[in-house]
């Protein structure tokens, strides 16, 4: 059944000219394979497009408003303001979930299989709003949902990769370099899953899942930065 799209225009402020340039942003691949008939394409082209409007608008952004910075430093707080996680975080934030057009078999997915379709569809909604409306109103769409994120970015330290602000914290609270090793690993070898902890010592301190070993390590430091409480 297909959704109600008005329903997301009222939601995010926006009437689209071209109404099936707003579907088309969340028609996934798979969706296509199960729906031959389906009208339009799948939305990887205008993800393409997003991808550069969002990567353009966040860096003119940053530029203009911390001319102290070093390109550095920019580049480090850029990646984190238009990541998976926080592009997923956002579509969550606007329900983009409960307009995702996915074949039967990717409703059931998950976890980061999930993430990677709703950060790949803000990225589309970002290509759509682009060529309907142009580039102002996809500055105020990222203005507000996307670099608003900035501060928490910049105050919980995200900017830095998990792991090393784990181990610069663990070392600094606890005197201890934290240690990780696998406790689970299961699926084929060309699609292998690993769940992995982070050690202080003895105490088994987080966990986290990935599709590679330095993923899941990635994931274990968050959610041990987040259950010590030193973000």
């Amino acid at each position: 059944m297909m959704k109600d799209f008005s329903l997301l225009e009222q939601k995010l402020g926006f009437n689209f000219q071209n109404k099936d340039l707003l579907v088309q942003a969340f028609a996934h691949r798979s969706y296509l394979n199960e729906n031959p008939a389906f009208h339009l394409s799948h939305n990887e082209r205008l993800e393409f497009l997003g991808d550069a409007v969002l990567e353009l608008v966040v860096t003119e952004r940053l530029y203009r408003d911390y001319p102290n910075q070093t390109e550095g430093e920019l580049t480090s707080w850029r990646a984190a303001l238009v990541n998976t996680r926080m592009l997923s975080q956002v579509a969550r934030e606007l329900d983009l979930n409960e307009f995702l057009l996915l074949s039967r078999g990717e409703q059931k997915e998950t976890g980061k299989a999930r993430e990677y379709i709703l950060a790949n569809t803000m990225e589309a909604l970002i290509g759509s709003l682009y060529m309907d409306q142009g580039l102002e109103s996809c500055r105020a769409f990222i203005e507000q949902n996307i670099l608003g994120h900035l501060p928490e970015i910049l105050e919980q330290r995200l900017f830095q990769d998990g792991k090393s602000l784990f181990q610069e914290l663990a070392q600094e609270k606890v005197s201890i370099t934290p240690s990780y090793a696998v406790l689970k690993e299961w699926g084929p070898d060309h699609a292998k899953h690993f769940r992995t902890g982070v050690y202080l010592g003895d105490e088994l301190a987080g966990e986290g899942e990935g599709s590679s070993k330095q993923e899941a390590e990635e994931e274990a430091a968050r959610d041990a930065l987040i259950k010590k409480g030193w973000t």
